[in-house]
């Protein structure tokens, strides 16, 4: 018996050992290999697989293979937040690549013209990997990929290099990537352990997936606010590929899924035969992981909805995005409910299905290059029928914000005109420099509906991801259709408008708060140490309108001289796009600048609390803003760190959506520090907290969901169809509350994508944001919820002894791309001693 019994600790000793995976693992058998091409392991020092590939590596290796190979050429588009590299290789045969400008400029050619040139063609694929940087088995992959692109030789590598241009990105997100590598491999053992529990398996706060601002970077698709994305973007749309492959991971105990997804999940722009023929794609993949033994399911989850992930984004620009998610071993091996899931086995999964794509691409490439061709030709077919139909949008009093759109807008190629004039349509006004035009008949058509349109009825009710993206509305732009009568030239050269103060004075300056760079302004002015007003009520100056919340700063009795204040001021106001009035005299119609509506400010002190128990996605968002907008410094205080942290260096702590909130110790510490004066910030599941710790009263509508009439197999569904995965509603704004300071409309639109409903208070003043009774603009909301949003609350306002709490139901700075909103944390944040 102990001889068994030492015989199975051996065998099970050197089963999990770490073991050499070489490369026949991975690669095609029967198939041979130019010996002058180097091997990974010669380069990066180890076999793929035996430990995760860092960034740099993958990097180094990447150059090597473009010095070693004419197969290769490498560019290097740019750098993420971290500075590392944001490389592309290009892969074709000798032949092409030195004819490859020609066959670019006629594969786009096909896209504008009546001629396909189907035949003679090769086709263009975007191979990416791992844009979320803990599901490493797609980058780690890309390693054996593009070694077997550079080095197999035979008739069959030769036809397809010949026949396609592989765009060859091997990591997606080089931050992410990177921390979880030093994750996975800082705490992997020689004797490899799968049981779950390990440390291995479990990251830190915030892990791996996001980008060095905790993003998740599969949604910036479509809004490119991220350097990551806008290199992608401009590779994507000067080539315009056929096909676009997008390498994920999910559970460990799945297994793997390729789409197409949920027939009825997919958007309504997207053509029928897009994903007939990511069906047919699919069976290319079916066969190839039927030939090496691997499970796989597909059109049973995930969906082609949202316009902004990587596997959707391509279907309404001609392309075929097509999603891979590998059970994730999340290490090197673990425990899972289909065996022991080895790394190597993920990767050798990732690498078959990049390999079937291609299959697929050669043997389907006249079909797809058509697909392409009549995409475009009926498109145009569209856009000429549109007519003279154009949109227009701006902001009269904003124009960084219009500014911002327009940048979205060039990134996609869509083109946009100036107008001609100011004008006034649907009771706003479109003020030069402040809007532009978009006329519908042109080449991307079918992209602007999907960034303009404003969509309430659905085949299905469940989502993967948001159900609304409207962009005018998460810009808070005034917008309507109008026509190119209208337009002026087309803008080409994108420019800010310009900034500055209009004078010197020795009494005063002002400015309104209406423009998007207004809170960047203000936080130098005050870090300056110069003093700084703001107005709660309206008046006149020098004959002009000066609304809620516009600022003063005075020109005497600061620690500056009035010349000093003048230079200052006027270069700060070039560099965020603001104009600012010098004045002359404090006698105003209404208000006058020495009364009391005119309140002193302070420099804002921020923390924001990070770490376990909240939500990265929301800390990244708020950080980012802060950091690369507004040039605010804001501490990351670390939920571990609170107690014994000194909370009076702050006046602001911002708590974003948490799962657990703070423990006993810290919420007594934290309600003390909001007694003796601190502001707190609160979003979405922070409100529970606050709740139930009896630091703020809130009145929560309860709403109960009964099943009836739903079988077993129809629960999943009937619970999903009561989320609000992201939607688009409608409020009505007391302007002169400071929370709504520089907004010029009584009505704002808001995202949310929670449950959370606060019933309004008896007392229509303590009501600054409330909903309207028919809220919904834009996205999928059950009827019982949309019953229950009905002229509730988004926001509540408290007081504790001499502080406050301001608490958000939902999250103000959605993805980056929410502009319109920002400025609600501002203000929550410049004017917390006023609300």
């Amino acid at each position: 018996m102990q001889r068994i019994a030492l015989l199975l600790f051996l065998a099970t000793t050197t089963l999990f050992s770490q073991s050499q995976t070489n490369l026949s693992y991975y690669l095609p058998q029967n198939v041979d290999y130019n010996p002058s091409i180097p091997t990974p392991q010669s380069v990066i020092g180890h076999n793929v697989g035996d430990w995760h590939i860092t960034h740099d590596k993958l990097a180094e290796y990447m150059k090597a293979l473009a010095l070693a190979s004419d197969r290769i050429s490498i560019e290097n588009r740019g750098k993420t937040f971290e500075d590392r590299p944001l490389l592309l290789l290009t892969i074709t045969s000798p032949e092409n690549h030195q004819n490859l400008e020609t066959i670019q400029a006629e594969h786009i050619d096909a896209t504008e013209s009546n001629t396909a040139n189907s035949a003679d063609r090769p086709i263009v694929v975007y191979q990416g990997f791992s844009i979320h940087g803990n599901e490493p088995s797609g980058s780690n992959a890309a390693l054996v990929m593009a070694y077997y692109l550079a080095a197999a030789e035979g008739s069959e590598i030769d036809d397809l290099l010949k026949h396609t241009v592989i765009l060859f990105d091997p990591s997606l997100n080089p931050d992410g990537l990177q921390r979880f590598a030093y994750w996975a491999n800082t705490n992997k053992n020689i004797n490899l352990n799968p049981d779950p529990n390990d440390r291995e398996y479990s990251e830190v706060w915030p892990g791996g997936r996001t980008n060095h601002y905790w993003f998740d970077m599969n949604r910036d698709w479509l809004p490119v606010q991220l350097p990551e994305s806008r290199a992608r973007i401009e590779t994507f749309h000067n080539w315009l590929p056929n096909i676009l492959t997008d390498h994920h991971e999910m559970g460990t105990n799945s297994s793997f899924f390729f789409q197409p997804g949920i027939p009825s999940r997919t958007h309504p722009l997207t053509p029928k035969l897009n994903q007939e023929l990511t069906k047919g794609i699919a069976n290319y993949h079916a066969k190839a992981f039927d030939k090496i033994g691997s499970l796989y399911y597909s059109e049973e989850s995930f969906d082609d909805f949202y316009y902004g992930k990587g596997s959707t984004f391509p279907d309404i620009n001609g392309s075929i995005g097509i999603l891979f998610e590998q059970a994730s071993s999340r290490g090197h091996i673990q425990e899972s409910d289909n065996g022991l899931l080895t790394f190597p086995f993920t990767i050798r999964n990732q690498f078959t299905a990049a390999l079937s794509t291609l299959d697929a691409a050669v043997n389907m490439r006249e079909e797809i290059l058509d697909y392409q061709y009549n995409f475009y030709k009926n498109a145009r077919n569209e856009a000429t029928r549109e007519g003279n139909k154009a949109i227009v949008f701006g902001d009269e009093k904003d124009a960084a914000k219009t500014y911002h759109l327009a940048e979205i807008l060039k990134r996609h190629r869509i083109k946009f005109h100036d107008i001609k004039s100011d004008f006034s349509l649907n009771g706003k006004n479109y003020k030069k420099g402040y809007s532009y035009i978009v006329p519908k008949n042109q080449k991307n058509t079918r992209l602007i509906n999907a960034m303009f349109e404003k969509r309430t009825t659905f085949q299905d009710s469940l989502f993967y991801d948001v159900s609304a993206w409207t962009f005018p509305l998460a810009f808070n732009l005034d917008y309507s259709t109008t026509s190119t009568t209208n337009a002026g030239e087309q803008v080409t050269d994108l420019q800010h408008l310009k900034g500055g103060v209009n004078a010197k004075s020795e009494y005063a300056y002002l400015f309104e708060w209406n423009e998007y760079y207004s809170p960047k302004l203000l936080n130098a002015i005050l870090k300056k140490g110069l003093r700084a007003k703001v107005s709660l009520k309206k008046f006149k100056a020098n004959g002009k309108s000066y609304d809620y919340g516009t600022i003063m700063i005075p020109a005497k009795n600061q620690d500056m001289t009035t010349s000093q204040i003048y230079i200052f001021l006027n270069d700060l106001a070039q560099e965020s796009y603001i104009k600012i009035d010098a004045v002359a005299t404090g006698l105003n119609d209404g208000i006058d600048l020495g009364s009391r509506n005119f309140r002193a400010l302070e420099l804002p002190k921020i923390a924001i609390l990070v770490g376990d128990g909240m939500t990265s996605y929301d800390a990244g968002e708020i950080w980012h803003l802060f950091d690369t907008r507004y040039d605010i410094i804001a501490t990351k205080l670390d939920t571990k760190n609170f107690r014994r942290a000194d909370l009076s260096r702050y006046n602001t702590i911002i708590m974003v959506n948490s799962s657990s909130g703070l423990n006993g110790s810290d919420t007594k510490k934290l309600k003390t520090w909001i007694q003796d004066g601190g502001t707190l910030v609160a979003y979405r599941n922070a409100l529970r907290y606050l709740n139930s710790k009896e630091l703020m009263k809130i009145d929560f509508k309860k709403n109960k969901l009964t099943a009836k009439n739903i079988s077993f197999e129809e629960r999943g569904d009937f619970r999903g169809a009561q989320v609000i995965g992201g939607a688009i509603f409608e409020t009505q704004l007391d302007r002169s509350h400071p929370i709504n300071f520089g907004y010029k409309n009584d009505k704002l639109a808001l995202f949310r994508n929670t449950t959370l409903f606060i019933n309004a208070d008896k007392n229509s003043y303590n009501n600054p944001i409330q909903y309207t009774k028919n809220p919904l603009l834009s996205g999928y909301i059950s009827e019982k919820n949309l019953d229950s949003i009905s002229s509730t609350v988004p926001l509540k306002i408290g007081g504790a002894g001499r502080g406050n709490i301001i608490a958000f139901t939902d999250n103000t700075n959605f993805r980056a791309f929410w502009y319109g909103t920002n400025k609600l944390l501002m203000n929550a944040i410049f004017f917390r001693d006023e609300i």
